[in-house]
């Protein structure tokens, strides 16, 4: 059977019945999954495979491309195709006879150039028109990208880590991940996570001459919706606080409710400044920290790095986060329950980004949220641009310059030097949340 979820695509094209009822789309259709335990000999994974029905299911709708298989799956990783084998031959009949997709969940970036690597996916009505098997799965297998934006830290959760763990976590772990875009260092970042959501070895699908067989295969990822670091309730049984709970559990976090302080309390909440490296630093951390401390807070000042787990618990142990919109601002997925995040917007119209990337995720993960908005007085840019320049004056000018230039100046560019005194009640504020 092959079968197009109408919900799902709308605008796929024309659609036709076959002569035995099924439908057709004209539309994306990918291959289906896969075995991570070797059958005996291909031989008998032909046979086996000659009364396997074929499903299709895909999503090409939304900022997440995907599709489900179910059948006789070969992967053919030298070519980049996975071919599914099918006696439906109206499937080869359509005005394609092959689809491709970018297994990455943001669309929207889709066309930039090597953005990630592009997959074929290919009907065929006869074993004999495809490589043999060389390797056979008994298990379910995803294939997913790490391209992309992977490399920041705020993207690879928002666009890899959650949507896999969205359609990984149903199958207990028994499933076999295929990695294309591969990156070492990525991969070993996250390895703790890939191993709670797979007991097997991660298999770099790129430029291999393997042609690996599977009966169930996702291409693409799903749960992605156009709201960030989120799941998307209605495509999956699982949500953030599901999520949560999941690093929870696989990073040994121990603090699942933040501290609620009473009166006469001699307890101290925990405050984690992030000062950020290079652009959008804060240049008086030192200030901020003295601030913090005369108001009862304990302070720690730390970066993110390689090591995920022992990040994870320092930001596991605060009450309160705080830094400049940016990437380390993700680390609130390991807050826990409660916590509040104080994000720090920088000068120049870049509340919306602040807005989408930061304070709608953190509500919906139980984290309270305060921001705090500088003034031209505390960028860096004035230093930079005289004072009638359109930088300083006229934000939105330079936005409609595109994003290149507006990211250039005001996230690139741009440090922080805070008024203490006019951030003073930002922090109070948060201390009174704690109190209730």
């Amino acid at each position: 059977m092959v079968r197009n979820d109408k919900k799902l695509i709308n605008d796929a094209g024309s659609s036709r019945k076959t002569a035995n009822g099924t439908i057709i789309e004209d539309s994306l259709i990918v291959n289906d999954t896969s075995n991570t335990q070797e059958i005996a000999t291909t031989a008998d994974a032909d046979a086996a495979a000659m009364d396997e029905k074929t499903e299709l299911r895909c999503n090409i709708m939304g900022r997440s491309e995907f599709c489900e298989m179910k059948g006789d799956i070969r992967i053919d990783g030298n070519s980049s195709t996975a071919f599914i084998v099918s006696s439906e031959t109206d499937i080869l009949t359509a005005e394609n006879t092959s689809w491709s997709i970018r297994p990455y969940a943001r669309k929207e970036a889709l066309g930039e150039k090597d953005f990630a690597r592009k997959w074929s996916v290919k009907p065929v009505t006869s074993r004999l028109d495809i490589a043999r098997c060389t390797r056979n799965h008994s298990v379910p297998a995803i294939l997913f990208s790490a391209g992309g934006y992977s490399g920041n830290f705020f993207h690879a959760f928002t666009d890899i880590i959650i949507p896999l763990y969205s359609t990984a976590r149903t199958f207990n772990r028994e499933v076999q991940f295929l990695i294309t875009d591969r990156k070492p260092w990525w991969i070993a970042k996250f390895k703790t996570l890939f191993e709670a959501l797979s007991r097997y070895e991660i298999i770099d699908i790129d430029d291999r001459h393997d042609v690996h067989c599977f009966h169930s295969l996702t291409i693409g990822l799903k749960g992605r919706n156009n709201k960030e670091l989120s799941i998307d309730s209605s495509t999956s049984p699982y949500s953030m606080k599901d999520f949560r709970k999941f690093l929870r559990s696989w990073y040994s976090l121990k603090k699942i409710t933040a501290a609620k302080i009473r009166d006469g309390d001699k307890r101290k909440p925990r405050l984690l400044i992030i000062p950020r490296k290079r652009s959008r630093s804060f240049t008086n951390v030192g200030e901020i920290a003295q601030l913090a401390e005369s108001l009862s807070y304990q302070v720690i000042v730390a970066e993110p790095g390689p090591d995920v787990s022992g990040f994870a618990k320092i930001i596991n142990s605060c009450d309160v986060l705080m830094g400049v919109h940016g990437a380390g601002l993700t680390n609130i997925v390991f807050l826990p329950e409660n916590a509040i995040l104080i994000q720090v917007v920088p000068f120049g119209k870049v509340e919306w980004a602040s807005r989408i990337s930061f304070e709608d995720p953190a509500k919906d993960m139980n984290i309270r949220y305060l921001d705090y908005k500088i003034k031209v007085e505390e960028s860096t840019l004035i230093q930079q641009y005289p004072a009638d320049h359109e930088v300083l004056r006229d934000p939105s000018a330079i936005e409609k310059q595109g994003w290149v230039a507006f990211r250039s100046i005001y996230l690139d560019k741009q440090n922080v030097t805070l008024d203490v005194e006019r951030f003073r009640p930002t922090l109070v504020r948060a201390l009174q949340l704690l109190h209730q």
